[in-house]
């Protein structure tokens, strides 16, 4: 039975006379001219031949269950990320330094790194005995940091980005005349992450539609495409970049390497300002489509690994989860195969908070919304009756105005548009809405910031609750209080326990404090009275 092909790959950079012409709808890669198999054969023979199992070693190629399942598609997680150092740079580095003179050996080496490949240069220093001094940026993760000083490496912290600290590293190994050890724009370095397509190949060698890499410098897509372009040219390679770092594409599409003048540094592991040029000779000629993605879907992608294996990636390690379901989804595939080579995993701990927080919209389960509801008794309720069933995510307010209330919410969705769907049927009710599931300043700033002092929130008492986590608590809740109590601040963030942490402000007027009693009784859930709190005194009152 023939292979199911792709969809057609995007065509983007303009051809050379000695290109094949674009395929057909439904073709499975792009056939390769007779540039790109030269590129692809001379890469092959440096590959078979290169040294990385000193160090390195053969990581698993893993089906993600719960993810294929979810996705309709079966996927492949090329577990790079349990390599010694966490991630397949340590195969370029060894490949390169392992084949130095002894003269160039005893002068020592020098890199520069996102952390990565600084590891990589540190263990193979250590293992081949000579000194490795490593630049990396200074928004390189401390975890990153930290391991290249304990496996023995010189760190110099200079520059935002890769590129400030090649500059940098160029410069201290002219005035120390170590030898450079280029991250990705070397051939012998582009051959030993080759390495990882060659045991790819061997691990699978059923039906394979694509593998998809991560592209920083392009080193690993290059290795990559060139091994399977040379021994399975109709599988196809896809790169996948950040929105706000895709040096690689806008290179390819203009025909010549660009340089951006600013990276996004969530996906420090491909925060490259330009490619290398002997990766982009490579990756033009033999990589077939490349998709971008964005922080969010990055942040869900790591949370499906996580799912799916208990490991935790880093950002640009999550690259090609997170492509392979815009992909598949963009395309509308079904039963196809798909590689994620998943290449890294050194993540900072307090990171992984930014990560829970932006999953949910990343994988298309929450939606944001502004609500303006008038401030009058049971407004509040009536706007929850509207909810329904749906789960809160969150859901903020603080009394502000004698007309209207402002209501920062946030609901679970099983799927983008619908997000539109419930905006309509909270504007069909009387209730002004603003979706906000892609605003950036929702996401990243105002959900944290609403509240403050209010001059309306006389007479107010503060109280921190412990819901059940289940649909139907605050229902419950508001079906108790006595009509005549004015609800002026409402705090809550849906965070995965079993009970959700609530913090209420609430105007009960003197003569019904012992109806009020009576109710937090019957209430039964957990709550401490805040009101005395110097926090609330000095930050909400």
């Amino acid at each position: 039975m023939p292979r199911r092909p792709l969809a057609p790959p995007r065509q983007t950079a303009e051809k050379t006379p000695e290109d094949a012409p674009a395929p057909a709808p439904g073709a499975a890669a792009r056939p390769l001219a007779a540039k790109g198999r030269r590129i692809a054969a001379e890469y092959l023979q440096r590959i078979l031949t290169a040294r990385v199992y000193d160090v390195a070693r053969e990581s698993p190629l893993e089906p993600a269950r719960s993810l294929s399942r979810r996705i309709g598609n079966h996927v492949l997680l090329k577990r790079e990320d349990q390599q010694p150092v966490f991630s397949f740079k340590l195969r370029g580095a060894f490949n390169k330094m392992a084949r130095l003179d002894a003269a160039s050996l005893a002068r020592g080496v020098i890199c520069a790194s996102a952390g990565n490949h600084a590891q990589g240069v540190a263990l193979a220093a250590r293992r081949l005995g000579c000194r490795a001094v490593v630049v990396m940026p200074v928004t390189t993760p401390k975890l990153k940091v930290d391991a290249v000083h304990a496996l023995g490496g010189e760190v110099v912290l200079h520059g935002d980005s890769y590129s400030d600290a090649y500059a940098e590293a160029l410069a201290l190994q002219a005035r120390a005349g170590l030898t450079f050890v280029h991250p990705f724009d070397d051939p012998d370095v582009i051959a030993g992450q080759g390495t990882v397509a060659m045991e790819i190949l061997r691990q699978h060698q059923g039906p394979l539609d694509a593998v998809f890499v991560a592209i920083g410098g392009g080193g690993l897509a290059a290795g990559v495409a060139a091994y399977v372009k040379a021994l399975r040219p109709e599988v196809q390679v896809i790169g996948v970049q950040t929105v706000d770092s895709d040096a690689m594409l806008r290179s390819v599409n203009s025909g010549k390497r660009v340089m951006l003048a600013d990276v996004g540094l969530f996906s420090d592991g491909t925060a490259v300002k330009q490619v290398g040029a002997e990766t982009f000779r490579v990756v033009r000629e033999l990589v077939d489509d490349y998709v971008c993605v964005d922080t969010d879907a990055v942040c869900a992608a790591i949370k499906d690994v996580f799912q799916d294996t208990r490991s935790v990636l880093e950002p640009a390690g999550a690259l090609p989860v997170a492509a392979i379901k815009q992909y598949a989804e963009t395309h509308k595939l079904k039963g196809r195969t798909f590689v994620a080579v998943t290449c890294g995993a050194n993540m900072n701990f307090d990171r992984l908070r930014f990560v829970a927080e932006r999953a949910e919209v990343g994988e298309h389960r929450e939606a944001l919304f502004a609500i303006t509801v008038p401030e009058e008794r049971g407004s509040f309720r009536r706007f929850c009756e509207l909810i329904g069933p749906r789960s809160v995510t969150e859901f903020n307010y603080r009394i502000s105005d004698e007309r209207v209330a402002h209501l920062f919410v946030g609901l679970t969705i099983s799927k983008r548009d619908e997000a539109e769907r419930i905006a309509r049927h909270f504007e069909r009710h009387g209730f002004a809405t603003v979706n906000l599931t892609d605003d950036e300043l929702a996401k990243e700033h105002v959900r944290h910031m609403v509240g403050g002092r209010s001059e309306l929130a006389r007479d107010e008492r503060l109280f921190r609750f412990e819901f059940p986590e289940r649909p139907g608590a605050l229902m419950r809740f508001l079906a108790a209080m006595h009509p005549g109590w004015n609800i002026s601040l409402f705090h809550y963030r849906n965070q995965g326990a079993d009970s959700g942490r609530v913090l209420v402000g609430l105007q009960v007027p003197a003569a019904d404090e012992r109806s009020f009693a009576g109710f937090l009784r019957t209430l039964a859930y957990p709550f401490v009275e805040e009101t005395d709190n110097p926090v609330y005194r000095l930050f909400l009152r």
